[in-house]
């Protein structure tokens, strides 16, 4: 499967719901990642799968130091931009380049 795949088999809802249940239930456990390696097979993840969502909602709360989701996606959308920009600039600059070439290659009016 490739990584968008694996990214969508677990809805938002899914996610949500197992990171509240660890969030709920760690006080029964000795650590978190006890919580985590007994809620991780009830909803048919591996635990390391459950302990990523579990620290993104840490930052994403302020629990935890980190990029949050929002500022991830601000990452991705501003690094598209500016591919897309780079690519506008080159186009321009060949651009350019040709028909300032045009322009030397053209005869003079006399």
């Amino acid at each position: 499967m490739t990584k968008s795949k694996m990214a969508n088999r677990y809805s938002p809802e899914v996610r949500a719901r197992a990171v509240r249940m660890v969030f709920e239930h760690q006080g029964s456990y000795e650590t978190q990642a006890g919580a985590i390696a007994a809620i991780a097979p009830k909803i048919g993840c591996i635990p390391q799968k459950l302990s990523g969502w579990v620290k993104q909602a840490e930052k994403d709360s302020g629990m935890r130091d980190g990029v949050t989701t929002e500022e991830r996606d601000r990452i991705k959308t501003l690094e598209r931009e500016n591919r897309e920009l780079l690519k506008a600039n080159e186009i321009l600059r060949k651009a350019s380049a040709y028909f300032a070439q045009a322009e030397l290659d053209r005869p003079l009016k006399r």
